[in-house]
């Protein structure tokens, strides 16, 4: 992305009343999303809760295993390149030993043996939706076998979800630690502190080095 300038404003945490803080002081301890994607959507209220209510369903919620739903947002993180979104991770899915070493396997994951047959199903979904790729009966049988219809459903839900999400707020500029800073909640290893994240991306290895 060309310039570093941030397109949107945060919302003013004086400004929200109690309830929206409530969510605000959520994404502070929790993560996922953080406080600053969450004040930026705090602009339109109808938008905030819109996403909060369709998150806590689909993504903290819902009949698909977490883990899988994790790893289908972070390789949509990867694909759109919102660095925001990929430097966050799921507690819950972390509690969960998904580890770093699997994430970075997510765009090789036809070919990793890190993953399972049902989790390489689900980034095949994934992935078919978010490059648009043309799917077959090959594929759909396959997805059919690992997966009842409501599973399927709330996963294309969740995937769509994230993925406008993510294809948006990469185009913000925004980062961590600038909406109520001091909080590392479900950031990834070496994103924890503002000088910390400013130093990871500074690393070769990193992952979304050399973006447009």
């Amino acid at each position: 992305m060309v310039g570093s300038k941030q397109r949107i404003s945060y919302f003013p945490l004086s400004q929200m009343d109690d309830r929206m803080m409530q969510v605000m002081q959520r994404c502070a301890e929790e993560g996922t999303p953080r406080p600053e994607s969450s004040a930026i959507r705090a602009h339109s209220p109808a938008a905030f809760w819109a996403f909060d209510d369709a998150w806590e369903k689909l993504f903290r919620n819902g009949v698909v295993d977490h883990g899988i739903k994790e790893l289908c947002r972070v390789y949509v993180s990867r694909s759109v390149k919102c660095e925001y979104c990929g430097n966050q991770r799921s507690e819950a899915a972390r509690s969960s030993n998904l580890s770093e070493g699997k994430l970075d396997e997510l765009m090789n994951f036809e070919t990793s043996s890190t993953f399972s047959d049902r989790e390489r199903a689900a980034l095949s979904y994934a992935e078919a939706i978010t490059w648009r790729s043309e799917t077959g009966d090959g594929f759909w049988d396959r997805l059919h076998s690992h997966f009842s219809e409501e599973e399927l459903v709330e996963l294309a839900c969740f995937i769509a979800l994230t993925m406008g999400q993510q294809s948006w707020i990469r185009l913000l500029n925004i980062d961590h630690h600038e909406v109520m800073a001091g909080s590392s909640a479900s950031l990834a290893p070496g994103f924890e502190s503002k000088e910390a994240l400013s130093e990871s991306k500074q690393k070769t290895e990193y992952w979304a080095a050399g973006k447009d």
